[in-house]
């Protein structure tokens, strides 16, 4: 469902892979690859006890579109998606899933790997660890851009 706070690529409902797999598949696809990031218990040596996940919405949202874009022109593949949840996570929950389908293993794992690291270096998405001790940090994200800073 897409409402105000939610899109295709940006939402704060749980992650659903499934839908991700139903909207990529094709019989010209002989892999699929899928990668989910999930909120883990430690981070650089402390227990983490959740993570929440902030975004320019609209923002991201059309970097998420246009990484899909690129990885279609970039690599042989047949189809791919990209979504980010944000909000409140705990641990175990998944903040990300890259779905990629190909008609061979070698350019979908390539495109996966691709379309990740990729997203976290340009997705408007920002994330602050919360750990057991009760503090919390904020971790490097992506600065907005603006037409000043180009």
């Amino acid at each position: 469902m897409t409402t105000p706070q939610n899109s295709r690529w940006i939402t704060e409902e749980p992650l659903q892979l499934q839908g991700l797999l139903d909207e990529t598949e094709t019989p010209a696809a002989g892999a699929v690859v899928a990668f989910g990031g999930t909120v883990r218990v430690t981070n650089d040596g402390r227990e983490v006890s959740g993570m929440s996940y902030d975004a320019h919405r609209s923002m991201a949202a059309a970097t998420l579109r246009q990484l899909e874009a690129e990885a279609l022109a970039r690599f042989a593949i047949t189809g791919c998606r990209a979504v980010h949840r944000v909000g409140e996570l705990a641990l175990g929950d998944v903040s990300v899933w890259v779905v990629v389908r190909a008609a061979h293993r070698g350019p979908a794992f390539e495109a996966a790997s691709w379309l990740i690291d990729t997203l976290k270096e340009r997705a408007e998405i920002w994330k602050e660890e919360h750990y057991v001790e009760g503090d919390s940090k904020h971790l490097d994200g992506t600065p907005i851009q603006t037409k000043k800073d180009e």
